[in-house]
């Protein structure tokens, strides 16, 4: 499943030992840009945390699996994130936003000097 948002928060690092080692995870919350924003809390787990090096204020598309599992006859699901891509402005050589050129039909600049082909 895919959103996308901007994300509004970055809550505390959660770590601990398991039986299988040492774990971490970090969740953060994002709003998404749909025509009614949504709120939705995801994780990331282990190294992810560090390779995606998300923080407050970016923009992404993110990919992810929700699970559930029941503890105590209790149910509780996980947005678990996978892949996070961060979208950036289109920036120009001076670092400045960047628009694309106008497009004028393909016709010369009035001020071009005219050439002496026949066509």
């Amino acid at each position: 499943m895919e959103i996308n948002g901007k994300i509004i928060r970055v809550l505390a690092l959660q770590q601990g030992q398991g039986k299988n080692g040492p774990w971490k995870k970090q969740e953060y919350v994002i709003e998404t840009t749909d025509k009614i924003p949504r709120k939705v809390c995801f994780s990331l787990w282990g190294d992810k945390i560090d390779q995606f090096n998300l923080a407050e204020g970016m923009d992404i598309d993110l990919s992810f699996d929700l699970e559930s599992r029941e503890y105590n006859g209790r149910w509780y699901t996980e947005v678990k994130a996978w892949k996070v891509v961060k979208k950036q402005p289109v920036t120009g050589p001076s670092g400045d936003n960047y628009s694309a050129p106008e497009f004028n039909g393909g016709m010369p600049p009035e001020d071009a000097v005219p050439d002496d082909l026949p066509f």
